[in-house]
């Protein structure tokens, strides 16, 4: 299996989490990213943002995270955002732009997290440096990237961790490290979807997915404890051997159980 590569897509919109929720209301399930823009564009819905910029966001951001699998992350994520609070809908489109950008999503496992761990309180656009020039030494971009590339790679780095709630928000090249915990909405939401995806429950249990929020095998045995107290699941474990109960049949089923709360 080829490893995915890293690319300079994020420098087309960081976390985009207002763009995000105004596209996300005028989506409808089988729309195409063309479509969108189009009617994006005639919405009023942007108008600081000239259709070139628009185009961008509709086709290099809002469609690489969540149109992929025939639109399914965008229409859970629409489907739940009456409920989800915001907070909770950040970490979905977390989630959701981590698949999309894997060099994001390998910052915040193997940088942010690491640094959490190590009593670290900060990190700054040079940690995203040294990190995004070990992964073009790696082979990691189908090509090495200019200084300039690497600059605002890793300035982008911060910028959307921030946006996501993982560092402090502002212009600025050092960011205080922000207290994030994924909550049991979202972690019912990514067991299942991982479930459902065909993993099994040991391989649900110790997916690179989890360690976006810094959870190990046995912290996410434990968020599978509380939603069993929860009644969304029945976990059953000894030793190694882990057996999880799923009570939903499919994502549809779950994402009513979570907006009936």
């Amino acid at each position: 299996m080829s490893r995915a590569r890293y690319t300079t897509q994020l420098q087309a919109g960081l976390g985009l989490v207002n763009e995000t929720k105004a596209l996300l209301e005028l989506w409808s399930p089988g729309m195409t990213s063309s479509r969108l823009f189009k009617i994006a564009l005639e919405s009023g819905r942007f108008p600081g943002v000239t259709a070139r910029r628009l185009r961008n966001i509709v086709s290099e951001c809002f469609a690489p995270r969540y149109l992929v699998s025939d639109g399914e992350p965008a229409h859970y994520l629409q489907k739940l955002s009456k409920s989800l609070s915001t907070a909770e809908q950040i970490q979905l489109m977390f989630i959701f732009t981590s698949r999309a950008n894997p060099i994001l999503g390998d910052f915040v496992r193997d940088v942010f997290w690491a640094r959490y761990a190590g009593g670290y309180q900060e990190i700054s656009n040079e940690d995203a440096r040294v990190f995004v020039e070990r992964g073009i030494d790696d082979g990691k971009t189908s090509k090495r990237w200019s200084e300039s590339t690497i600059r605002r790679i890793s300035a982008y780095l911060t910028g959307c961790c921030a946006d996501y709630g993982l560092l402090e928000r502002g212009s600025k090249s050092r960011r205080k490290m922000l207290p994030f915990r994924i909550s049991p909405s979202i972690a019912a939401y990514l067991a299942y979807e991982l479930h459902f995806q065909g993993n099994g429950d040991n391989a649900v249990l110790n997916h690179k997915d989890w360690h976006l929020f810094g959870l190990d095998r046995d912290d996410v045995a434990e968020e599978m404890k509380r939603l069993s107290l929860n009644g969304l699941l029945i976990i059953q474990s000894a030793g190694e051997v882990v057996r999880i109960s799923w009570k939903q049949n499919n994502m549809e089923e779950l994402c009513d159980v979570l907006t009936q709360g």
